[in-house]
């Protein structure tokens, strides 16, 4: 059986919006031909402020899902890790190297429904510190009754995320560039 890693949440690191740069700038120079929109700090670590498991959540704007494939090699240069996650609507990878900052990576449809709505939650969360706080001490109740379990822990956060984007959205967030 594999060791199963225990879910951490941790207080907001203020390296996070630098470790995104710095792996913005890579991802670009190493995908930039198969990008179609912006490369974006999505997750919780992209909110200031909020706790977060201490990994750097990236979405990668994509023309489709199969014209994003040629890009796999590259991202494997990189470091990052295929892990199908979700593989109807993004390509999802990892990159855990050794004592450095841990990234997930999501190859998304630009502007499709899964871009918006990961990009409504994150500005929603941005403009309203006190939905950011609730969402915090959701995160830490559920690390504590799942500590083992990603499966329950991020069921557990899916009818906050819904509800606050869907609010997000119904309120006319926009889910472009400004």
């Amino acid at each position: 059986m594999a060791d199963v890693e225990r879910l951490e949440i941790a207080d907001y690191d203020e390296a996070w919006p630098a470790a995104f740069e710095e792996e913005r700038a890579r991802l670009a120079r190493a995908v930039g031909t198969f990008l179609v929109g912006t490369i974006e700090h999505v997750g919780s670590t992209s909110v200031p402020g909020l706790s977060a498991k201490p990994i750097v959540d990236i979405q990668l704007g994509v023309a489709g899902l199969a014209e994003s494939r040629p890009a796999f090699d590259s991202l494997e240069a990189l470091g990052y890790r295929y892990a199908p996650f979700r593989p109807d609507v993004m390509e999802f990878f990892e990159k855990r190297l050794s004592g450095k900052q841990p990234y997930n990576l999501q190859l998304v449809p630009y502007r499709s429904d899964c871009w918006n709505r990961r990009i409504a939650f994150r500005d929603y969360l941005r403009s309203h510190p006190e939905t950011a706080r609730e969402y915090a001490a959701l995160k830490r109740q559920l690390a504590r009754d799942f500590p083992l379990d990603r499966i329950a822990y991020g069921g557990g956060k899916g009818p906050f995320i819904r509800r606050i984007t869907d609010k997000a959205l119904r309120s006319g967030h926009r889910t472009d560039e400004a």
